[in-house]
């Protein structure tokens, strides 16, 4: 009997199996079908590599945003202010150096401290008032703007010191770009190889070590074709050593720490993590003091790639971040997403603006299509649940 079920449960677990597979390589076909399109559009130059380098700059702040973005969305939560809150911060570190002459180092933590503190105050809202996050972020979005608009004096400040335009306008040493890409290729293989041994020790499926290797060797091709790319521009671009270093650090906490396990759980079933002695609040306010920071982050490599700080930074940028999550695989229900789904959901935003900029078509038509993409992502989201 027991053989029987079993037989009949393979295809299914196959079928799941190939489902999973596809829906993980469905953001990857995307990216490079719409790489191919836009580059045949542009005679080459989409793929040219000094766009290639454009391209990583503009998505670096998009992708820092959707970082602390997914893990609002994975809690259940929104945030709608982030946008806001990074013009703010840039604003404030802008400033505090172009008016009161302060050094680049202290006005960086200046703008982490005030991203992190007013996170911490809209997640207690959140967490400890039951405040909707919609209404509070809501509130906060117009809060921070206006504070933007009266500290500034509703002006353009400028322009910042080379140390702080450094930030976001510099680039790595060719042979330390391929330095740092072979030390992240050799990082990934030996994750892999210690998975398969760990899940060999607890007699745990494992996949062929074609499958597993295979992959590798795939990310190493795209590694150092990419960095080959840059390097015959100028380099790897610092912004985009800064997202790969977050995206790095906060999948381990989000994969690896009980804190992420416990955000997956609120998200999941919000009953169930309570009943399983998961503190909800002081959870819930950690997410939200998270994302200020890395607004607060995102604020600085904004105003440090403008050389300037201006009233409307940041403006519809929460939007954006949210769209990279939902194209990415999150769920709006919450419970699900990963942050590598929302850095390429980041760089295909990126890739729409730049590649519809580059064919030099309105502004208007960028709106409607990110718009329409936004749309049917969350469709696809809602289909897959209807389905399982």
């Amino acid at each position: 009997m027991k053989v029987k079920q079993a037989l009949e449960q393979k295809p299914l677990n196959n079928k799941r199996k190939l489902n999973l597979n596809v829906q993980s390589y469905t953001l990857i076909i995307a990216l490079i079908a719409i790489a191919l399109i836009f580059s045949f559009l542009t005679n080459g130059e989409f793929l040219s590599p000094r766009n290639l380098s454009n391209l990583f700059n503009q998505m670096a702040v998009i992708s820092v945003l959707s970082i602390g973005m997914t893990l609002i969305i994975v809690a259940g939560h929104i945030d709608l202010s982030v946008g806001s809150l990074a013009g703010l911060t840039g604003g404030i570190a802008a400033i505090l150096q172009v008016w009161h002459g302060w050094g680049t180092i202290p006005v960086i933590l200046i703008a982490l401290l005030t991203g992190a503190l007013l996170g911490l105050w809209q997640g207690w809202w959140v967490a400890y008032r039951m405040v909707p996050a919609f209404i509070v972020t809501l509130g906060g979005q117009l809060i921070f703007r206006g504070i933007l608009i009266g500290i500034s004096q509703g002006r353009t400040i400028a322009p910042l010191e080379p140390s702080f335009r450094f930030i976001a306008n510099s680039y790595l040493p060719f042979s330390l770009g391929y330095l740092l890409a072979c030390l992240g290729i050799l990082i990934m293989f030996v994750v892999t190889w210690r998975s398969r041994v760990r899940r060999n020790s607890l007699n745990l499926q494992l996949h062929s070590p074609f499958v597993d290797y295979g992959k590798i060797a795939l990310y190493a091709v795209f590694t150092l074709f990419i960095t080959f790319m840059l390097n015959l521009y100028y380099g790897v671009p610092l912004p985009m050593l800064i997202v790969v270093l977050l995206g790095t650090f906060f999948i381990f906490i989000a994969n690896q720490t009980a804190f992420g396990r416990y955000i997956y759980a609120i998200g999941g079933n919000k009953e169930a993590a309570a009943l399983s002695g998961i503190n909800m609040k002081r959870n819930t306010l950690s997410v939200f003091v998270v994302m200020g920071t890395l607004a607060g982050l995102a604020g600085v490599m904004l105003t440090s790639r403008l050389n300037a700080a201006t009233v409307s930074a940041g403006d519809m940028y929460e939007l954006d971040a949210i769209a990279a999550c939902v194209i990415g695989g999150a769920s709006l229900t919450g419970g699900k997403g990963k942050i590598v789904g929302a850095i390429i959901g980041a760089l295909i935003m990126a890739s729409i603006d730049n590649g519809m900029s580059m064919m030099n078509l309105q502004t208007f038509w960028q709106y409607i299509v990110k718009g329409l993409i936004l749309i049917v992502a969350v469709w696809i989201d809602i289909a897959n649940k209807h389905k399982a």
